[in-house]
């Protein structure tokens, strides 16, 4: 048996009168004549097949279909309030979902502070955040899985994407606190010559990669790879066991092992930029007001190091 469908505005109208329990008093709450009410109930009850409301001089009351049908009727208008109050919280960008990709790198600089500004801007909005490096987030932006891309290096000439810088950072020399040049202030990348290179794979980060190893093939040599690992952080600990020296962003110096020592390169005009990543044309408004967000953020937010923070980790 099919259930007939009840259109909203004749409930609204069998609630208001429920309520009111007088067909002038209902309608002027409605702000409509009573004839245009009276047909509004008249047709609800053709549809459910029984009378809602017993009729008499002066005096309106339920029947017993009245009252099975009026919690119905109510949970139903709640429904669709909330409905349109979430629709509207969405298109408005006051809530709905972003999703995020990050590189690891980024929890150490622009992430927490970014992050923070937008959750206080827009309480309602749900954050999805991913760690990956630079390439799976321009993989993920393109099919859609994120919305937003925190990554460094960005590419040239992407037609579907676009980025915007929002730090730039030199680089620094990753080294065993044991090795000799630890106990200089700088380095120049020549002096790494001869020494094994611990870096990241380039299939995680073409672009930074191809700076890194471009740096060293400036300074007069190819840099000899005895270890690769995706995460900065690994780089890092495989350094302090005496693999290799490596050449990193300079916000890496925030992570801290002991026995591994960053020092400045010389002269230490290059640079690599961390930008924010989306797509051309997304409709999501929450992506512009993360873009937004990071528009506001001091030119100072995103330094590489905290005042006073060391040059080596203890």
């Amino acid at each position: 048996m099919e259930r007939p469908e009840l259109p909203l505005p004749q409930l609204h109208a069998f609630v208001v009168l429920a309520e009111e329990l007088h067909f002038g008093h209902a309608a002027a709450r409605m702000g409509i004549a009573q004839p245009p009410l009276s047909q509004q109930i008249r047709r609800l009850e053709e549809k459910v097949g029984h009378p809602l409301f017993d009729r008499a001089p002066g005096r309106v009351t339920l029947t017993p279909a009245g009252h099975a049908l009026l919690p119905a009727a109510r949970r139903a208008l709640a429904g669709l309030a909330d409905g349109l109050a979430a629709a509207r919280a969405v298109g408005s960008g006051r809530a709905g979902r972003l999703r995020i990709g990050f590189a690891a790198s980024l929890a150490l600089t622009v992430l927490p502070g970014l992050l923070r500004d937008f959750r206080q801007r827009f309480p309602d909005a749900r954050l999805d955040i991913h760690e990956m490096t630079t390439a799976p987030q321009l993989d993920a932006l393109r099919d859609r899985t994120i919305d937003i891309g925190l990554l460094r290096e960005p590419p040239a000439g992407e037609a579907e994407l676009d980025f915007r810088t929002v730090l730039s950072e030199p680089f620094v020399a990753v080294l065993p606190s044991a090795h000799p040049l630890a106990a200089r202030r700088s380095v120049r990348l020549e002096e790494l010559a001869d020494e094994p290179f611990v870096l990241l794979p380039r299939a995680v980060g073409p672009q930074l990669y191809d700076q890194i190893t471009g740096l060293c093939e400036a300074a007069g040599f190819t840099p000899r790879m005895s270890q690769h690992a995706v995460e900065w952080q690994t780089v890092c600990a495989l350094v302090e066991t005496g693999l290799g020296v490596s050449v990193a962003p300079a916000s890496i110096r925030r992570i801290r092992l002991k026995g591994v020592a960053f020092r400045r390169i010389a002269p230490g005009t290059a640079r690599t930029r961390v930008a924010v990543a989306w797509r051309r044309n997304d409709r999501n408004p929450l992506v512009g007001h993360l873009l937004a967000t990071v528009g506001r953020a001091p030119r100072g937010q995103g330094a590489v190091t905290a005042p006073g923070a060391p040059d080596a980790c203890a």
